[in-house]
């Protein structure tokens, strides 16, 4: 039985596994490296702290991602398929990892998340 997601350590761990997969995949590797440009030794610790925020209730998180990925947006149109994906490696990830309480609200975060932003992203259209 794999443990549950306790901690910051934790979300170092799955972010880090996560990103490592995610930008080097065919279809979201380029938005990320190519787009944004990510440092990801920088971006880490700033998606860990959103991640501590959603899943642990702590105000780590001082940003707006909203407004982050309407920018990107702008530079690369993101589609329902790249939020697909996103979803996709994201509960791969997960799953591969984590289970348990923790894990699946990570997961059920995610995918609102991905929701939200779609429609968002789809109302500026």
């Amino acid at each position: 039985m794999k443990k549950d997601i306790e901690s910051r350590e934790d979300l170092e761990v799955l972010m880090g596994h996560f990103y490592g997969i995610m930008l080097k995949d065919e279809l979201l590797g380029d938005i990320f490296t190519q787009v944004a440009k990510i440092n990801l030794e920088k971006h880490l610790p700033v998606l860990v702290d959103f991640w501590e925020s959603i899943i642990f209730h702590l105000a780590k998180y001082k940003g707006n991602p909203m407004e982050v990925h309407i920018r990107l947006h702008e530079k690369h149109p993101l589609e329902e398929i790249h939020f697909n994906r996103w979803l996709h490696l994201f509960n791969a990830s997960v799953d591969e990892l984590f289970e348990g309480e923790k894990s699946e609200l990570a997961k059920t975060r995610a995918h609102s998340i991905a929701l939200m932003m779609r429609h968002k992203i789809n109302t500026l259209i």
